[in-house]
């Protein structure tokens, strides 16, 4: 995996952290303390998370304009494909993935990929005033308490700044909706998923809610993640972000009392993590 950016030193990680917004202030008053014997440390220590440079994380970047990024053929989108473009080797497995599912007579069409932050807030925000519905409801009228509202957008749909869709590495499959994949063609695809995806370096994120994954948005059957990279960005999430980095969208102020990090970008299935 070429991740250029990424490192494992230990020592840079709590720097790192001493000088973000989660990690406190360096203080410039105080003498400094003399310097500790750090030889042998790394060795003590176990591996630091990631380092990912934010804007990867929040989806504050173009995947047009990165070479990160590749578009997708029209063979594995249909040519309607919502965000065409997927982190070069999610989309490299995702191809053996579709000529393997080709051979064995399944169907397997992304038809959602990477949401840079402007995406996934033009469909946060819609929800959000009420100019898309959800579940029939005006939300803007029907909901008039900000922290409600965000849960019930939060069944389905990510705050920017905290999907999935903005690392390049999720996509969603054929449908929307989880009763497509409950019988017939459908059944058969996602039964073809759950037994070959891992063998690609596939996952599903959002399985069904109980014990093993209490929190977080509802089943998404449709939606797909290529976990080699998505792990290393996830640990990087859980290291880097703090609550204070969502904002820039209309109700960002909920962001941290529901605790959106650990609820929803870390509620996904175990074998996701």
């Amino acid at each position: 995996m070429n991740l250029p950016f990424l490192t494992t030193q230990w020592l840079g990680f709590l720097a790192y952290l001493l000088l973000t917004a989660c990690g406190g202030q360096q203080s410039t008053s105080e003498a400094s303390p003399p310097a500790a014997d750090t030889s042998g440390l790394e060795q003590a220590l176990p591996p630091a998370p990631p380092m990912v440079p934010l804007p990867y994380l929040l989806g504050q970047f173009d995947p047009a304009q990165d070479s990160l990024f590749v578009q997708m053929d029209d063979a594995h989108t249909g040519g309607s494909a919502r965000g065409r473009y997927l982190h070069h080797e999610a989309y490299a497995a995702f191809k053996k993935m579709h000529a393997a599912a080709t051979a064995d007579g399944i169907s397997l069409t992304i038809l959602s990929a990477t949401r840079n932050f402007a995406y996934q807030k033009g469909i946060w925000e819609a929800k959000w005033t009420g100019a898309r519905a959800v579940g029939g409801r005006n939300l803007a009228q029907a909901v008039a308490d900000p922290e409600e509202r965000a849960r019930i957008i939060l069944r389905y749909s990510s705050m920017p700044g905290t999907s999935r869709h903005h690392w390049g590495t999720d996509f969603d499959l054929n449908a929307f909706e989880n009763s497509y994949f409950q019988s017939g063609k459908g059944l058969k695809e996602y039964e073809w998923l759950k037994a070959n995806a891992a063998d690609f370096g596939f996952g599903q994120p959002y399985t069904e809610k109980g014990p093993d994954r209490p929190h977080g948005y509802e089943e998404e059957r449709w939606h797909w993640s290529y976990l080699p990279v998505a792990k290393i960005y996830l640990a990087a999430y859980q290291a880097q972000v703090c609550p204070e980095m969502i904002t820039g969208f209309a109700g960002a102020e909920t962001a941290a009392s529901i605790d959106v990090i650990a609820h929803y970008v870390g509620g996904v299935a175990p074998d996701c993590q």
